[in-house]
């Protein structure tokens, strides 16, 4: 595919974002960035260690104070929650409770089909050093786990924030899995493409590259299909006609073989 266009507006939206008892300041920054980086918008802190606002999450957050200025607090999480309809409690130890366990990509799945449907989700983290408690878990709906290394599972506060929203976004977004680059040149239309095609033949016939004669006709079809596959750019064509163009200038120069 020869280039897409991507729009660069801003889109925020999709689950809350809680995190329980969060402790440093910086790590709540760097959540807020990883939510803006996944069009996440909402973030809820649950009486958060060093109170709120906190100074030092502005600097880790980069472009994305706009979501820790938006913050609310809240003393519990069943306060947090009061106005979801479903919650998903993120672990790697559900703690012998026994509830549904999604995935990553499940949860996005979830969550595009019950926001769809009008509902208000969260997501919800726990603590830096202990994760989410038993009381906190067991008033979500389910569990999300993040199928990792098991001799290494362990993830920052930031990283799962950004597992969970990579996930969300992802299942909403329509960019290609794989696209040409194209910069601001357009793809070459066949017009342009068969014209350059048109001189680069007569160029070869001029060498007779076309040999034996009985072959030329499959040579020139294998050409032009070669050329047709790359997909060319206006830029490409400009450059492959400066290409013949310099070898037809350098065999002048050099005059006929003797």
């Amino acid at each position: 595919m020869a280039g897409t266009d991507r729009s660069k507006e801003s889109r925020t939206g999709g689950p809350a974002v809680v995190l329980v008892q969060p402790q440093l300041g910086e790590n709540i920054g760097m959540v807020a960035r990883a939510m803006m980086n996944c069009g996440l918008g909402e973030l809820r802190l649950v009486a958060p260690r060093d109170g709120w606002p906190n100074p030092a999450a502005e600097a880790p957050a980069s472009g994305a104070r706009a979501v820790l200025k938006a913050a609310r607090v809240y003393e519990t999480l069943c306060e947090a929650l009061a106005d979801c309809h479903f919650s998903y409690a993120t672990t790697a130890r559900p703690r012998g409770i026994i509830k549904e366990v999604f995935t990553p990509k499940g949860t996005a799945a979830d969550l595009r089909r019950r926001i769809g449907e009008g509902q208000k989700t969260a997501l919800v983290f726990g603590a830096e050093r202990t994760g989410l408690e038993a009381e906190d878990v067991a008033l979500c709906d389910v569990i999300v786990n993040v199928p990792l290394n098991p001799a290494f599972s362990s993830l920052n506060l930031a990283q799962a924030v950004l597992i969970l929203g990579y996930e969300w976004y992802q299942s909403g977004d329509e960019t290609p899995e794989a696209y040409l680059q194209t910069g601001e040149s357009p793809p070459a239309d066949k017009g342009e493409v068969s014209a350059f095609f048109e001189r680069l033949e007569d160029e070869l016939d001029s060498v007779n590259f076309f040999w034996p004669d009985h072959k030329r006709p499959s040579m020139v079809r294998n050409l032009r299909s070669l050329f047709n596959r790359l997909e060319p750019t206006q830029q490409d064509i400009r450059t492959l006609h400066g290409v013949v163009s310099a070898l037809i200038m350098a065999r002048k120069k050099r005059g006929p073989r003797k």
